[in-house]
This record gives structure tokens, sequence and C-alpha cells, in this order.
């Protein structure tokens, strides 16, 4: 774990395993290692799809002392996000936010915010202005 990092940390979580690494690579040129950054893509045999342990690890790789914001792209992202930061359990579950914006957009813009040292809820507001109403 990486709690002694100061800035969020950034999780991207997408069906296709490529989507994720892509959208992991545009944040890391935006903002270099200043953030933690960690993405999951695809089912546990390597399809298209999502899995909660997968989900899990990629948010004890991005952790931060400072809060996670996780990225998703479809509905079973999201669920299976969901059911990842339940088993991170208390009190770390309630450092980690999923955020209601695009996937690409939401996660670079939020990293940017990150890296300034805002702190969740100021990044994850930041991301989810992007969403339409």
């Amino acid at each position: 774990m990486k709690g002694n990092i100061a800035n969020v940390g950034i999780v991207i979580v997408s069906h296709s395993p490529l989507v994720a690494k892509g959208t992991a690579d545009m944040v890391r040129q935006m903002v270099g290692d200043s953030v933690p950054l960690s993405w999951c893509g695809g089912n546990a045999e390597g399809g298209l799809g999502t899995n909660a342990a997968g989900i899990l690890e990629a948010i004890e790789a991005a952790w931060s002392d400072h809060g996670v914001a996780v990225f998703v792209d479809l509905g079973g992202a999201e669920t299976n996000s969901e059911m990842a930061i339940e088993m991170l359990g208390e009190p770390r579950s309630s450092l980690v936010a999923i955020c209601n914006a695009p996937l690409v957009e939401g996660a670079v813009i939020a990293a940017a915010e990150a890296s300034g040292g805002a702190p969740l809820a100021k990044v994850v507001a930041t991301a989810e202005e992007l969403s339409p109403l």
C-alpha cells in the first residue's frame, strides 16, 4: 500500500483492458507520477467484463490515505467496484468514491485536480461536473 503519498489516488475500471490501460496512459502523461494510479480491465478469464477481486487489487495499488477516486465505464463496472469497496472494509472503504463522470475525461481532470493536492471530495466534484444533468 502507498498510504504515504500525499495525493488522492485514481483507479480506472473498464470492461476492456485496452480501454483501461489506454486511459491510465493518458492520465500518466498528464500528471506524471504525482498521483497514485492503477487500472483494471476485463474479467478473470481475460475477456470483456470486470471482476471485484481485480478492482480491489487496483484500489490497493493506487491506495492513498487521502482517498481513492474510482472511474468506471458501464454499470457492471460500477457494481463490481461497489463490491470491491465493501471488501476493502472500514475504515478504508469510506475513503473510496466511485465518480459519476465520463471515464477518460473524468479520470484526466480528476488526476489533474489530485496532483494539486485537492481533497477527495474536490477531486470527485470536479470530475462529476463533466456529467450531463
